[in-house]
């Protein structure tokens, strides 16, 4: 395809859907993106003096990414092949390739090979156009709504600019909207659709920063609206149940996790509660919500506030047996326990300083005092002599005993942090402390 296809074809306009129709065709009708494509920007430079260079447009769905790599080729005269990534492998893209060539051979035309969700390709097909990028048959731009480090080869990143795309403003994709409307040629212009100020607002909001789900909604607003006025009962039917954004396994994913989690450790309790209905609202399932739950009252509550873990293993139950949306409501009661609750990760630092340790010293041997000694053998062996017993022992405390292998000095992995039960816990581990130094003195 190149890129003049990609735009019309005469007497087809009414057939394709408004999304498609206003795609824009020049740098001046594209609207956002103004921190690459603003005036005096990389991108927008390097468009207007055809500066044609392999890159990856990562951003959300609907924020411009196939429409800049067609404006590429349009303003520079490119021929312009389009895969996705979903639908094509390593056959394709030699018959690209081939296209490409002959191009360049026949016509000194030089073509852009646009990758759409090239997240999607095996390392086998991204080595099998990348000789192809090296040595100048195409210049490639991928689009991938996935952290391009992640899903990329190294070698292709290496030879690819990055351009991160954000999600549409709610004052652009009004905008958008404003410019569909007012559009004779491509748009709704002939039509004299009217829409009021407050319905263009909703629209924009419904359509979460995604410029193609903006034109959609309105498109289907006016097909359920009878006369030329969008009704809000039209705008209102059409939004309803339109989920946010939760890509799941995605970049968002995991965003919006992370930020739980972090609002969760940072006390914020009014945070914490809004990602977490971002992620129910998005279509995230609870069950895997309650279980990040628990890892966070033990991560980052601990022994500051043992109960933390009991009610994040409740919510969890009650998600189990009752489902939403009881269960989504003692998952936000649980979420907001650990928010208000003292913080503590000593538990965590601890248990990753242990198993630091295990994995370095080896298989070193419990030392005889404390092995278990249930056969004569054992006992004549000498497992479990001079073990001294706790319970015998004042205020249930061997004071100087030493529990590690014998080659190992003894370590504190675990310090109680000075808030919540951790204090009093501090405190106790203190006054063991100076038992065993007095028993070291004693001896």
């Amino acid at each position: 395809m190149n890129g003049e296809d990609l735009f019309s074809e005469p007497g087809m306009e009414g057939t394709r859907p408004l999304a498609d129709r206003m795609r824009p065709r020049t740098l001046d009708e594209f609207i956002g993106q103004s921190h690459i494509m603003g005036l005096d920007k990389p991108l927008r430079k390097a468009i207007e003096a055809d500066r044609l260079h392999s890159m990856i447009f990562w951003g959300p769905p609907g924020t411009g990414k196939t429409t800049l790599a067609s404006m590429t080729a349009l303003h520079s005269g490119a021929q312009f092949i389009s895969l996705s990534a979903v639908l094509s492998g390593v056959k394709e893209i030699r018959s690209a390739v081939e296209q490409a060539k002959q191009a360049q051979q026949m016509e000194g035309r030089p073509t852009i090979l646009f990758i759409d969700e090239v997240h999607r390709f095996n390392k086998a097909q991204q080595d099998a156009f990348l000789p192809h990028v090296e040595s100048g048959t195409v210049v490639f731009v991928g689009a991938t709504t996935e952290n391009p480090s992640f899903e990329l080869n190294n070698a292709l990143l290496s030879r690819a600019r990055t351009y991160v795309l954000k999600s549409l403003t709610q004052d652009e994709l009004e905008q958008i909207i404003e410019q569909a409307l007012n559009d004779g040629e491509r748009g709704l212009g002939d039509r004299e659709i009217q829409l009021p100020p407050e319905l263009r607002t909703l629209l924009a909001e419904a359509a979460d920063g995604d410029a193609r789900r903006a034109l959609n909604l309105l498109e289907i607003s006016v097909d359920l609206s009878d006369g030329p006025e969008i009704t809000r009962q039209a705008v209102e039917e059409v939004i309803t149940g339109n989920l946010r954004r939760f890509d799941k396994g995605g970049e968002a994913y995991y965003d919006q996790i992370s930020a739980l989690h972090k609002s969760v450790r940072g006390s914020s309790p009014d945070a914490a509660l809004y990602w977490l209905c971002r992620m129910i609202d998005g279509g995230c399932d609870p069950l895997y919500i309650a279980r990040r739950v628990v890892r966070m009252a033990s991560e980052d509550i601990g022994n500051a506030d043992p109960r933390a873990l009991a009610v994040a293993l409740d919510a969890w139950e009650t998600q189990e047996r009752l489902g939403s949306p009881e269960g989504e409501l003692a998952i936000a009661q649980a979420v907001l326990y650990m928010a208000c609750a003292p913080k503590s990760n000593s538990v965590y630092t601890a248990f990753n300083a242990a198993m630091k340790d295990v994995r370095e010293l080896g298989s070193l041997e419990v030392p005889i005092h404390l092995r278990n000694a249930p056969t004569k053998l054992m006992k004549e062996l000498g497992y479990g002599k001079a073990y001294r017993y706790a319970h015998d022992e004042p205020d249930a405390y061997a004071a100087g005993e030493h529990y590690f292998p014998e080659a190992v000095e003894a370590r504190h992995y675990y310090q109680p942090v000075d808030r919540g039960l951790e204090i009093k816990i501090r405190e106790k581990l203190a006054r063991l402390a100076q038992l065993d130094e007095e028993a070291k003195g004693n001896k």
